[in-house]
């Protein structure tokens, strides 16, 4: 059936209207800032929620619905790159009981193109890629928003190679997270480490490195249910290269989900990795963005920072580790609970169904109801660094000027018995 439009002068009308919901079906890489029709300017009208159109082939889509708390009272405003697009989605929420539903269509034309009318996007929308750009690069073509003459696409993994070989992006390196991290600590390597590994793998300084893993459904009575986790393990090492120095490090949004789903080639070729002679600049060049244990009691009583724990409301109130080389259970006193999701090798709160990074208005949302703020220091951690790597770079593509990764996380802490815990369910804490 045809809907009714809606012109720009009544979508301005209704921008402060808390019964309107204005709905962005384009993909989350354009919502966050991309301008994937060659748009003014890039990201989303103020206060929009993204509901891409892919997202409609899901059996579950209403239950992502209302989720974003949109609900058959509220007035539904639809917009899109494609009218058809935006009346596909339409129908899908007149079939599901909802009534007064709108269609604007003209974004790219007027709204976009018109810089006094409100816009929001992410801050480091640029260091989160689609896999449209990947192509483009590994094409030969020069992407939007890419000035160099040198790239580098890691596939990252723990102890799999055979994530790997059984499809990657061609022209993808492997790196395993060890190259990374030290499997004693569970923290990052030594700065000549780093040096040696990067060099190792081809990526100087001034190195573009796109980052991605492969999610295979992370099983806990696996021996290492990490090495079906890939995609928390590439934003990982993100993490550390960012904190080495590594000037340029994009992650592609979704991981090799997101090029299966493009429906591009996947290679199972071997690629050789080309190493370079000298990383460029003394490691590490950003310390701040990794605390350690003295740093991370001190954050504890600041008023001006928190310690975030990425883990799950089990693993918080000491339930379990969380880990099954881990045998303490229990939290840091005074740490913030920042819930990742089910378990140490899922990150649900901070993703969509497809694996792409959660619409980040509803992080910031669910981290401000629990005092986690812009204006403080915020060190984010888990058991042994995965988790709080990617609440971290969440906060770092917000812009965020201070965060970081308490390196150490539950399993450095609780090795030293002179260190405090607590179990059970705090006070000022809602149950999960």
């Amino acid at each position: 059936m045809p809907f009714k439009e809606i012109t720009t002068q009544e979508l301005l009308s209704k921008l402060d209207d808390n019964n309107t919901k204005i709905i962005d079906v384009r993909s989350i890489n354009a919502y966050n800032g991309w301008k994937e029709q060659n748009e003014k300017h890039g990201g989303h009208i103020k206060g929009a929620k993204s509901l891409p159109v892919k997202w409609s082939n899901y059996i579950d889509w209403i239950e992502i619905v209302r989720s974003k708390l949109i609900v058959p009272e509220n007035s539904i405003i639809i917009y899109s790159y494609h009218k058809d697009d935006s009346e596909k989605v339409a129908n899908l929420f007149l079939k599901a009981g909802y009534s007064d539903i709108h269609i604007y269509n003209d974004f790219v034309n007027d709204w976009s193109a018109n810089e006094k009318y409100p816009m929001n996007y992410l801050a480091r929308y640029k260091n989160l890629v689609s896999a449209d750009w990947v192509k483009t690069l590994i094409d030969g073509k020069k992407p939007t928003e890419y000035d160099n003459d040198k790239f580098v696409i890691v596939h990252s993994h723990y102890r799999n190679r055979d994530a790997y070989l059984s499809g990657h992006i061609p022209g993808a390196i492997d790196m395993d997270t060890l190259a990374l991290e030290s499997p004693e600590t569970w923290n990052r390597r030594s700065p000549e480490e780093l040096k040696k590994a990067l060099e190792e793998h081809g990526i100087t300084s001034d190195t573009t490195v796109i980052m991605y893993g492969k999610y295979m459904s992370p099983d806990n009575a696996d021996q290492f249910p990490g090495s079906a986790a890939g995609h928390i393990g590439a934003i990982r090492n993100t993490m550390i290269m960012l904190y080495a120095g590594v000037k340029d490090v994009r992650v592609l949004n979704g991981g090799f989900q997101s090029w299966k789903d493009a429906g591009y080639e996947i290679s199972t070729a071997d690629e050789t990795k080309k190493p370079v002679d000298d990383f460029g600049i003394s490691i590490p060049a950003n310390p701040e963005i990794i605390v350690d244990v003295p740093k991370a009691k001190e954050m504890i009583e600041s008023d001006d920072a928190n310690l975030v724990c990425v883990r799950s409301w089990p693993e918080y109130i000491g339930e379990v580790s969380g880990y099954n080389y881990i045998e303490k259970t229990g939290r840091i006193p005074g740490a913030v609970f920042g819930n990742c999701g089910t378990d140490a090798y899922h990150m649900e709160n901070y993703r969509n169904l497809d694996h792409t990074t959660r619409e980040f208005h509803e992080i910031q949302e669910i981290w401000e109801e629990v005092g986690i703020t812009p204006d403080k220091h915020n060190a984010f951690y888990c058991g042994t660094g995965w988790r709080g790597s990617e609440a971290f770079f969440n906060a770092w593509l917000m812009g965020w000027p201070r965060v970081s990764v308490f390196d150490g996380g539950w399993f450095e802490w609780s090795n030293d018995p002179k260190n405090p815990f607590e179990k059970g369910v705090p006070e000022t804490v809602k149950s999960y």
